[in-house]
């Protein structure tokens, strides 16, 4: 490990599904991985000659066990390259570098209990969310949505632990949820993540059962929209103009123009992308800056947001 990244050597890849696949990996060097904690995230610097990407992934391995960690890869079929690169050029003994975890969507530590709802892939927090409750003995409850073909291998996920705190769903009907949300005890924390339009629904359904919004923690990794009309980014710092075409995303563009600007989940979602715009209007695809921040067009985030001019002057 130097500075902020490190070498991880592969040390399993395992299919669980048709188009999920468990990375395990451990330290190159052979000592402990870094700390991290329940909700932590790691980027995996994914690169084939003049290609890269620069993808993060929750982490599902236990946050107590320095040994190892360990991703889930959904193999999406419009891939950008990160699902595709993992799934077909990753082997065991491959070493990868990586930053250092980071958590956007840490535990609430002081809740009594803790209610999660999350689709699909956006289980893969909630597995080591699970681990530290168990180690905690702190009470919890899981709804997991996902598809009818891919029940078996979530179900496989959390098989070790207790059926009635496991609550899995093969299609679209909230009431289960509504039910659990109305019987909480004082005191318990919700979160989601996965598919936009379900987290949306989940975090509905609570406030209109009374939940308060403090108590209500979502996270999302989906990407945005993409596409639109090409325009020119004018790079001010760096000195340079990008073209940005209309099938590719202005984050992608710098980062083939050479340029290196802050990045992590490339859905909108995290903030960690926020640039100064100097000139030119935005169009917002974001799910981070609020309204006022919207409607100055002072700020963008270049991993889903385009502009609406055919010229934008960031300052990077």
């Amino acid at each position: 490990m130097t500075g902020s990244a490190l070498a991880l050597r592969v040390v399993a890849a395992v299919p669980l599904s048709p188009t999920l696949k468990a990375f395990t990996f451990e330290a190159a060097d052979g000592g402990l991985v870094p700390p991290s904690g329940p909700g932590a995230h790691v980027r995996l610097f994914l690169r084939r000659g003049a290609w890269s990407r620069k993808n993060a992934y929750s982490l599902v391995s236990n946050p107590e066990d320095r040994s190892h960690l360990s991703v889930i890869v959904r193999r999406v079929a419009q891939s950008k390259g990160g699902s595709a690169f993992l799934h077909e050029e990753v082997s065991e003994g491959d070493v990868i570098e990586a930053g250092l975890p980071a958590n956007l969507f840490p535990v609430v530590r002081t809740a009594r209990r803790h209610l999660m709802v999350s689709g699909g892939i956006g289980l893969t927090p909630f597995l080591a969310y699970i681990a530290a409750f168990e180690a905690e003995g702190t009470p919890w409850e899981l709804h997991h949505f996902c598809r009818a073909d891919e029940r078996g291998a979530f179900a496989a996920l959390l098989a070790r632990y207790p059926a009635s705190r496991v609550h899995i769903h093969c299609d679209a009907d909230l009431a289960g949820l509504a039910q659990a949300l109305a019987c909480q005890p004082l005191g318990t924390h919700f979160y989601t993540c996965g598919p936009a339009l379900l987290m949306e629904a989940a975090k509905d359904l609570a406030l209109a059962t009374g939940w308060p919004p403090v108590r209500l923690h979502a996270e999302s990794f989906g990407a945005a929209a993409e596409g639109g009309e090409a325009f020119v980014a004018v790079l001010q710092r760096s000195g340079i103009e990008v073209m940005v075409g209309p099938e590719t995303s202005l984050l992608d563009a710098i980062e083939a123009a050479g340029v290196e600007a802050p990045c992590l989940c490339r859905g909108g979602a995290c903030g960690q992308c926020v640039t100064s715009v100097q000139d030119g209007i935005p169009e917002h695809r974001d799910h981070f800056l609020d309204a006022e921040e919207r409607a100055s067009n002072r700020l963008i985030m270049t991993c889903v947001s385009r502009a609406q001019t055919p010229r934008l002057v960031l300052d990077l």
